[in-house]
């Protein structure tokens, strides 16, 4: 089965666009939750490079019940085809041992998937977005769980809202050793406070598993938070959409076999 599909991530701030020709990503665009008016015109995009291929499909992964409703109506509007989605029409491609499967966010365990698809044993991934989760999958790719922390824009605003006199600050890499002024201190106190959770959180991980994981980061913040970083082994910004392309695959490559 050739895989000619486009992949959309609709997230809490953003939606992310992926075009998959014959099994190999080759387009990738991300608009704001605050453009919708930019949607139509990205997903005609993506669709034109696949639409007159063979199997041409949409499939799509949302943690966002309300975003996920207008991404659908989007779809149709833009292009007249019906969404599939992971979790509902499409099967997760990995196991879930989680105390309750079906409430652990679907682009969580798609990190994990799309993470041990590469590795094939025990790894972590870390997704830097709205939300910090750091997730983990044993040698058998199962999902066993992970943490759930707020965001570095998550953080700087609530400081920002929550305080008196403390200003809105970008997320960025601290130059010096430390802050000598309010913004710098700020920026030390996210930055390097997400670091050492990560930290602290993949070395309680390695301790259970008995083994040092290779750990991914994926997410919007990745690149500034964990790029260059000893502990962390790829940074891979698109990860979530390959887990969905390859829970696609896997979902009707079962389909066919049956």
């Amino acid at each position: 089965m050739e895989i000619n599909l486009i992949v959309l991530n609709a997230g809490n701030s953003r939606l992310a666009i992926g075009t998959f020709v014959a099994g190999e990503m080759e387009h990738v665009v991300r608009v704001s939750n605050d453009d919708r008016a930019q949607w139509a015109a990205e997903i005609v995009k993506a669709w034109d490079i696949i639409k007159d291929r063979q199997n041409a499909a949409v499939a799509a992964a949302s943690v966002n019940p309300p975003m996920a409703a207008e991404v659908d109506e989007a779809v149709r509007a833009a292009i007249g085809q019906e969404i599939e989605w992971v979790g509902r029409d499409i099967d997760l491609p990995i196991k879930v041992l989680t105390d309750h499967p079906a409430e652990t966010g679907v682009d969580r365990v798609l990190n994990i998937a799309a993470a041990y698809e590469q590795l094939e044993h025990a790894c972590i991934v870390v997704d830097a977005g709205t939300a910090i989760t750091i997730d983990l999958c044993n040698d058998k790719g199962e999902f066993l769980g992970g943490a759930i922390a707020p965001g570095a824009g998550t953080m700087l605003r609530a400081m920002h809202r929550e305080t008196a006199q403390l200003p809105l600050v970008e997320l960025d890499v601290p130059a010096a050793p430390y802050g000598k002024n309010t913004r710098e201190a700020i920026l030390h106190g996210v930055y390097h406070g997400i670091r050492g959770m990560v930290k602290e959180i993949v070395e309680n991980y390695a301790t259970d598993l008995g083994t040092w994981p290779e750990v991914i980061a994926t997410g919007g913040d990745a690149e500034k938070l964990f790029g260059g970083w000893e502990i962390v082994h790829a940074v891979s910004p698109d990860l979530t959409l390959y887990g969905i392309a390859l829970a696609y695959t896997e979902h009707y490559i079962r389909h066919d076999e049956v």
